[in-house]
């Protein structure tokens, strides 16, 4: 099923040091309640270069029986190297989710040709659907829009999310071919790379407004732009402070302040500074979060 909408990218709560899947449970529920369009998880806000294979796979069946076919679950399975790549996306694809998301292998900086035969030898290792994963800011190198086109050739590469901080990287993208989905990363220029020809985003902040950001998706697809703006404006100030440190430690806080799920995150990450929390207060109030 090729991702659209607004998919949250969850975070993975914890508790006392391990994983705490009655919070994850119920934070799904209300994430569905609330219309979300899809559910990611295991990806870098779920804190999945944290989680063993065994919590990894957890997670993953956690999402996949309490979503219960309402709405598409893709997952996280990228590591830094080819072989425990393939390994844990077949893993994870065997518990029947939607499609995997594949991250640019980490540290190692492969070039074009080593990126198009990684995620090729994924690709061909899986019965399911994959989404590429550019995010030069964690990986140290991008997916240059003719990798992508040349990817895209495979029957099961269906879609790329792009967290370069770029809209125009959309029109370059299509440009190049028009026959992958293209999903934003970033949550603050998502309305205009739907505009550009994305068709969502895979967002942090829907952790905690899903409801107002498939709003800001739906109205930005069929051409509402005036009252996606009004949407965008209310969100804005939030999405800059989702960023006040490493994601995803103020949108861990905010859901704590919210009473969804404990502050509690997996070293080497910690919980927001408090010198940002009432900044971060102010800016969730104001948006009516809190």
């Amino acid at each position: 099923m090729l991702p659209s909408g607004a998919i949250t990218a969850l975070v993975t709560p914890f508790s006392g040091g391990k994983l705490d899947l009655p919070a994850l449970r119920g934070f799904v529920d209300w994430q569905i309640e609330q219309g979300i369009d899809g559910l990611l998880a295991c990806g870098c806000t779920g804190e999945a270069a944290t989680l063993s294979t065994l919590e990894h796979l957890q997670v993953v069946q956690t999402v996949m029986d309490s979503v219960r076919g309402r709405v598409p679950v893709f997952a996280g399975s990228g590591k830094n190297d080819t072989a425990a790549t393939v390994e844990l996306s077949k893993q994870t694809a065997a518990l029947g989710v939607d499609g995997l998301l594949l991250i640019t292998p980490y540290y190692n900086k492969p070039t074009a040709e080593g990126q198009y035969r990684h995620f090729t030898t994924v690709a061909d290792s899986v019965n399911c659907d994959v989404i590429l994963y550019n995010v030069p800011g964690r990986t140290g190198v991008s997916i240059e829009p003719a990798t992508v086109a040349r990817l895209a050739g495979h029957p099961r590469i269906t879609a790329i999310k792009d967290a370069a901080g770029s809209a125009e990287r959309v029109t370059a993208i299509r440009c190049l071919c028009d026959d992958i989905a293209i999903l934003s990363g970033d949550d603050a220029i998502a309305m205009a790379q739907v505009a550009l020809g994305a068709v969502g985003v895979i967002s942090v902040i829907s952790n905690i407004a899903p409801a107002e950001m498939s709003s800001l998706m739906r109205l930005t697809s069929s051409g509402s732009l005036i009252e996606a703006r009004e949407i965008q404006e209310k969100l804005y100030p939030v999405m800059g402070a989702m960023f006040l440190e490493t994601n995803p430690a103020p949108v861990k806080k905010a859901l704590s302040l919210m009473g969804m799920i404990k502050d509690e995150l997996r070293l080497p990450l910690v919980p927001l500074t408090d010198i940002f929390v009432p900044d971060l207060e102010i800016v969730l109030a104001e948006a009516g979060l809190i």
